[in-house]
């Protein structure tokens, strides 16, 4: 979506005139009605070229009807995108890492009372062009399938059960409702559904996916959230799937989202999707399906489509004048559009004061999506003036000499992701130490910082010259924090980046890229000191030996505004109540562990359907506790949950319970599937705090998660849907810290 076309069609004197010639006129602007009836009768008001006019995202004015120009185009990834001063939250990759849907559904709330305020003032300065408006095409859902695809970072990850929950959360958020007839905002499912790169070919790519995968992994985070919530819209994607462009697309959008699943809400296109169907381009070609813009109108309009993003209105006109759309579905669609207009009421004064109360979780966010993957006691850091509130070492390494280094200590662009706003006060990690050296430690820490090399590019010094400098140096330091990985410049949403590791957006390849893999083992060789990794990326990455060369790594994704305060937070352990992150994505081994690129079967992909051996599991992640286990575990066949007994010898928010199911009954190739999952909270606690070694405390936290029933499902190849396993079928259910048996304890359980 990268097309951008600012329109401003009438004054503020004319709004304001018109608003109050028609105040109350029409019983359509009477919120007290019934929504249906509001709609009947604005739909009875308008003539066939205005009813098409608001089937374009684009939306003139209908100024005898009172109706505002409106643009249906906005961004809330991870805060409101595109339109100036906005807070920015993690990427969603990183929200995922989280696991935790309370605060997912907060922040999204936060986002669209922060989008609801920019809305009215833009209103007030007759501002009605794109993302300007309370429509939002979020959050997106489709499954982080491969970790080369550059989008990925837009993602809640691997796993169509965690993805649900998150997404669930973030529509829920976005979607809070002011009254019984009204709603904070709209949210969008995208892009449905087989839809994850490659990014380079994504105008002509065909994405081939078997029935099984189709309904086991594609499709269950959308199904799920289309039955369990009033989202407003579902976009179809930009790719064809096994043949057929996602927005012409009958047995997608008709079979399985309107009649299966009856859904009765929006269906956007994509922006300039309908344009793949018909453009001839020799430079880059297109789907090239249909005969021309007419063609393609009439084949997503007769169908599902209710709403183009794009500027075919003209070939939808034709479509109707020929025929091959009939009226009574332009009103069809048109209910639809209106239905969601209405709800959210972008022609209707909103008293501001009368908002939910928010406030911003940037930085909570941040602190939870951080993710531990090895520590060798190195962490947290030990410096002057700190306290550290939930962890105590034995042996102490004070610092006093610290080095700040690598190409992504001191870069906003980096945590910012993409789809992002622009924030008052970005805090960059160097900062964020920088402060607390200058403020905190009082001149008792010295910090050295240097960028040390790019990204990927070959740096422009002689390393034999340059590097032994350096190094030399910093071995009078006590420790090392190298910030690292990839950056939003590389890897992103149809990219023009060539160069090696990467292409178009997407990756070619997993691995560290290679100057930094030599910088840091040159950094632990040369030095003999602590080295600590910080990954920040958008997706897995492959560490190799690199991995033997570190003390401690931490994977900090792309964290918003507030990730340098986060990181140091993390690092030193002194946030109140600051908590770590588990893994939403398998981290692989190497990119050899993975099918090609562009093969869209789930065959040795994710967790679920791996065969060897990741170098860090789905849902794995340290914490700074003494240790942790579970007891007096349960299946409640009645309320479907597992009960049980976490023990934490130390902090008890530091834990995320997960729930697999595994088994001869899962289906074929799968090894297994996340069915629950609850971050634990202090709150929850049922049992005193019981001391503990003088250091720690042992604290009983009990929990009970509810299993995701419809995992056990099957298809059906004689009826064509998915079936439920008969009564008295055995399942193992494990239960643990990751998705690694490790770290699970079986849970035999008898399906009633």
């Amino acid at each position: 979506m990268k097309q951008t076309i600012t329109f401003i069609v009438v004054t503020m004197a004319t709004i304001l005139c018109t608003t109050h010639a028609t105040a109350q006129k029409y019983p359509f602007q009477n919120r007290s009605l019934p929504t249906n009836q509001r709609i009947d009768n604005l739909v009875s008001n308008l003539t066939l070229d205005e009813k098409l006019s608001l089937l374009e995202h684009q939306n003139p004015a209908i100024e005898r009807l009172g109706l505002k120009p409106y643009s249906w185009w906005n961004e809330a990834l991870h805060g409101i995108g595109r339109n100036g001063t906005a807070t920015v939250y993690p990427m969603p990759i990183g929200m995922a890492a989280t696991w935790d849907c309370g605060l997912v559904e907060e922040s999204f709330r936060a986002i669209a009372v922060e989008g609801r305020r920019k809305y009215a003032n833009e209103r007030q300065h007759s501002n009605y062009g794109d993302n300007k408006g309370i429509t939002y095409f979020t959050p997106n859902i489709n499954i982080f399938r491969d970790p080369r695809w550059g989008r990925g970072m837009e993602t809640f990850g691997e796993d169509p059960w965690l993805t649900a929950q998150m997404g669930l959360a973030a529509v829920k958020g976005l979607q809070t409702k002011l009254d019984k007839n009204s709603l904070l905002a709209a949210a969008c499912l995208k892009h449905l559904a087989v839809h994850s790169g490659p990014e380079k070919t994504r105008h002509r790519f065909n994405s081939k996916v078997s029935v099984f995968d189709l309904w086991y992994t594609y499709l269950p985070a959308f199904e799920y959230i289309v039955k369990n919530s009033d989202v407003q819209q579902v976009m179809c994607g930009y790719n064809r799937i096994n043949g057929e462009p996602c927005c012409t697309n009958s047995p997608l959008l008709s079979d399985i989202l309107r009649k299966r699943w009856r859904y009765d809400g929006i269906v956007v296109t994509d922006c300039w999707a309908l344009n793949d169907l018909w453009e001839r381009d020799a430079k880059t070609p297109r789907h090239e399906t249909h005969a021309d813009a007419v063609a393609a109108a009439a084949a997503a309009f007769g169908g599902e489509v209710d709403l183009e993003c794009g500027s075919g209105l003209a070939a939808l006109k034709g479509a109707v004048a020929a025929g091959l759309v009939g009226q009574e579905q332009v009103d069809k669609h048109l209910r639809r559009v209106l239905r969601t207009r209405l709800l959210t009421g972008v022609d209707d004064p909103v008293d501001l004061a009368k908002l939910p109360r928010t406030r911003s979780r940037a930085l909570d966010m941040a602190r939870e999506s951080i993710v531990m993957l090895k520590n060798n006691g190195v962490l947290p850091l030990c410096l002057p003036g700190i306290e550290q509130r939930h962890f105590k070492q034995e042996v102490r390494h004070d610092i006093h000499r610290l080095a700040i280094v690598g190409p992504n200590a001191n870069d906003t662009a980096m945590m910012l992701g993409n789809y992002n706003g622009q924030p008052v006060n970005p805090i960059t990690p160097l900062e964020a130490f920088t402060e607390y050296a200058i403020t905190t430690a009082n001149g008792n820490l010295e910090l050295f910082t240097e960028r040390l090399n790019n990204l990927v590019e070959k740096p422009q010094y002689d390393d034999s010259i340059y590097l032994e400098g350096c190094i030399d140096h910093l071995k009078n330091y006590d420790a090392i924090v190298y910030f690292g990985g990839l950056s939003p410049a590389l890897e992103g949403e149809e990219l023009d980046v060539d160069c090696d590791g990467f292409s178009g957006g997407d990756r070619t390849r997993i691995e560290l890229p290679d100057i930094q893999a030599k910088t840091i083992k040159a950094l632990k060789q040369r030095t003999g000191k602590p080295v600590i990794l910080v990954l920040c990326t958008g997706s897995a990455i492959a560490l190799g030996d690199v991995a033997e060369h570190v003390d401690a790594i931490l994977v900090a994704f792309y964290g918003g505004e507030a990730m340098g305060q986060a990181l140091f937070e993390t690092i030193a352990d002194c946030s109140n109540g600051a908590l770590l992150g588990r893994l939403p994505v398998t981290f692989y081994a190497s990119t050899g562990q993975l099918p090609a690129f562009e093969n869209y079967s789930m065959a040795n992909r994710t967790y679920r359907y791996l065969k060897q051996t990741p170098s860090y599991p789905f849902g794995f992640g340290l914490t700074y506790n003494g240790s942790h286990s579970l007891r007096n575990l349960r299946y409640d066949a009645r309320s479907r949950s597992v009960t049980g007994i976490l023990r934490v010898e130390g902090h008890p928010r530091e834990e995320v319970v997960q729930v697999y199911a595994k088994g001869s009954n899962m289906p074929d190739g799968c090894e297994k599937t996340l069915v629950g999952f609850v971050r634990t909270e202090e709150r929850h606690s049922e049992a005193s705090d019981v001391p503990f070694s003088g250091l720690f405390y042992r604290h009983d936290v009990m929990f009970s998660i509810p299993v995701n029933y419809e995992a056990f499902r099957y298809y059906d190849d004689a009826t064509g849907q998915m079936r439920y396993p008969a009564a008295g079928t055995k399942i193992t259910l494990q239960v643990g810290f990751s998705s690694d048996d490790k770290d699970l304890i079986d849970l035999e359980i008898t399906l009633q």
